[in-house]
């Protein structure tokens, strides 16, 4: 897993709130996970589209596998963040994501606080049954993570429909 802010091209900021922390105002460990679901959100709207959108639609929906989460230094209320994201890999059924926490304004040679890869499985939620990521998908990341270019949605016409 990369540990460098400048091992991502994908980049959010949040300000660390006060219900994520406890009373000594240092962020608590269920924090992280709403930080994962903010990181991954923003990281394929940057790409374009929805992931509840294309979800809702029917196009392509995926559920959490697994969560690894390493702390390694605590982050505290009011402080920026900078939540940076990657597809690191594509399997038939499976993406995972790495998201690495810095703090917000510094370098690219920084050190994250905190690093977490998830682990979604793509799913046909009225089965259940596993599916496979859409080429569309596929394609998009792929091009972003190597290029550092969003190809534009017009390109991708069931992915746009869905996105709607």
């Amino acid at each position: 897993m990369a540990h460098l802010r400048s091992d991502y091209r994908f980049g959010f900021d949040v300000r660390v709130r006060w219900q994520e922390c406890d009373a000594q105002g240092i962020a608590f460990n269920g924090s992280y996970l709403g930080w994962l679901e903010i990181a991954q959100a923003e990281y394929f709207r940057n790409l374009g589209f929805s992931i509840y959108r294309v979800a809702a639609a029917g196009y392509f929906d995926s559920a959490v596998a697994k969560v690894t989460i390493e702390y390694r230094a605590p982050v505290r209320v009011d402080e920026m963040l900078d939540l940076r994201a990657r597809v690191a890999r594509i399997g038939n059924t499976s993406m995972a994501l790495e998201v690495a926490i810095f703090a917000a304004g510094g370098t690219p040679d920084d050190a994250a606080l905190t690093t977490m890869e998830a682990i979604y499985v793509g799913f046909h939620a009225d089965t259940g049954q596993t599916r496979r990521v859409p080429d569309a998908i596929r394609d998009m990341v792929d091009n972003w993570e190597t290029a550092g270019e969003v190809l534009p949605l017009a390109r991708f016409p069931e992915l746009a429909a869905a996105q709607g």
